[in-house]
């Protein structure tokens, strides 16, 4: 049997290496996990050196063959169904279970064809020497930068399950966070419909329908009433313009927010909006002091972990001030230094952080912003939505009263003239 040279680590990431004889990588993975050691990389010693990936039962095209199947043939994998494998990972590699056997178990429980052929994959992978990190990088569309780089972290200091549970952690806040803003919008989206529809009805087959009462006053229509009918009119027999014309501003707008400077114009404009804007920045500071939180908790480095939280805040804007500030951080900046140069982000964020820099507690102090930053964001929001309900009926009933006064005025006249 062929001979491999191994590089592993155990559980206080302490790193040791060796040789061993085994069958294949296979083989070779599963005695050096019964030694109590995470193999990092496996080569095949003699002159057949290098690394050496074992294929999968399958043959060597099963595994193209199954990635195709799943990316072209079957729904993608949702956040929930990742947060749940992270949060049973975690659980299970706390309870000591090897990599392989926690694998095993999440693709006999998983309910899911999709999951479950990644998991195989994924465990294939870790048979074959593979760390957990790069076998999540062969799936980019459903493991973040920030997932992948906070698991080779956990990797590298032994910590692995400490580590993923605070990104279960990290992605039930974020979770918690979108649903909490999508309540939030449901309810005054709903509202600006209804109100949208009714117009619309009023206009199309309430309106029409009253028309031929004055067709006969001419020129004596008073100016609300020739307004009215005038929309009424060009909705009833343009419609269908006007629904190219939108969505062709749509498409428009969207082509151009797909461009660098269209997506950073709007995401400017976003800031700057009043009532808006500082709920916006908010959220983005949340986002962020989550997310470097977690990643300098993992073990991330300072530089690394701000790369990767910059590309996570979904705001150009947001996105270059941070990159702006790893220059100073670079350059022998503290980060509360560096955050505060900028200029674009609340002063409770580089206030916080310089408590937690002094403290030598940083990554919970910026999960602590982060959960307070939250907060301020739920009471905004629920005030911004308790103002929708009265500016709609509000502006309902400015567009019912117009209506009604473009119809009577006519009649008012008409019994003026005839007196």
């Amino acid at each position: 049997m062929p001979e491999f040279i191994y590089e592993a680590r155990d559980k206080s990431g302490k790193s040791s290496g060796g040789t061993i004889v085994a069958r294949d990588t296979n083989d070779a993975a599963v005695k050096i996990r019964s030694l109590g050691v995470f193999p990092t990389s496996i080569n095949m010693g003699g002159k057949a050196g290098g690394a050496v990936k074992a294929a999968p039962a399958g043959g060597a095209e099963a595994r193209p063959a199954a990635a195709n199947q799943i990316h072209l043939f079957q729904k993608k994998v949702t956040r929930v169904q990742i947060l749940l494998f992270t949060r049973e990972m975690a659980d299970l590699l706390d309870a000591g279970l090897p990599m392989d056997r926690a694998f095993s178990v999440l693709i006999d429980q998983t309910e899911s064809d999709v999951l479950r052929s990644m998991l195989t994959q994924m465990q294939g992978d870790i048979r074959a020497g593979s760390p957990l990190s790069d076998a999540l990088r062969k799936f980019p569309k459903d493991f973040t930068p920030l997932y992948c780089n906070m698991v080779h972290s956990g990797e590298v200091s032994g910590q692995l399950a400490s580590v993923m549970t605070r990104l279960a952690d990290f992605m039930e806040k974020e979770s918690i966070r979108r649903s909490q803003i999508m309540a939030a919008l449901t309810y005054p989206l709903v509202l600006v419909a209804v109100a949208c529809s009714a117009v619309i009805f009023l206009l199309t087959f309430v309106i029409p329908k009253l028309s031929d009462v004055f067709k006969g006053m001419g020129n004596a229509l008073p100016l609300p009433t020739v307004i009215l009918l005038g929309v009424s009119g060009f909705l009833m027999h343009y419609w269908w313009e006007l629904i190219i014309g939108i969505a062709g501003v749509v498409a428009a707008v969207r082509v151009y927010l797909k461009t660098p400077i269209g997506r950073k114009s709007f995401d400017s404009l976003r800031l700057k909006l009043p009532l808006f804007g500082p709920v916006t920045m908010k959220i983005v500071s949340a986002r962020l002091m989550r997310t470097l939180g977690t990643l300098l908790g993992g073990g991330v480095p300072i530089l690394d972990a701000m790369d990767i939280a910059a590309s996570a805040l979904g705001n150009h804007v947001a996105t270059e001030a941070v990159l702006e500030a790893r220059g100073g951080v670079r350059q022998g900046e503290t980060l509360h230094q560096s955050i505060e140069a900028v200029g674009v982000f609340p002063p409770l964020v580089s206030h916080m952080t310089a408590v937690g820099e002094e403290t030598g507690r940083l990554p919970n102090m910026l999960l602590r912003t982060a959960d307070t930053l939250d907060f301020e964001v739920d009471n905004a929001m629920r005030k911004m939505t308790s103002l929708v309900e009265p500016l709609v009926v509000l502006m309902m009933g400015g567009f019912v009263g117009f209506v009604v006064l473009s119809i009577l005025l006519p009649i008012f006249n008409a019994n003026d003239m005839v007196k």
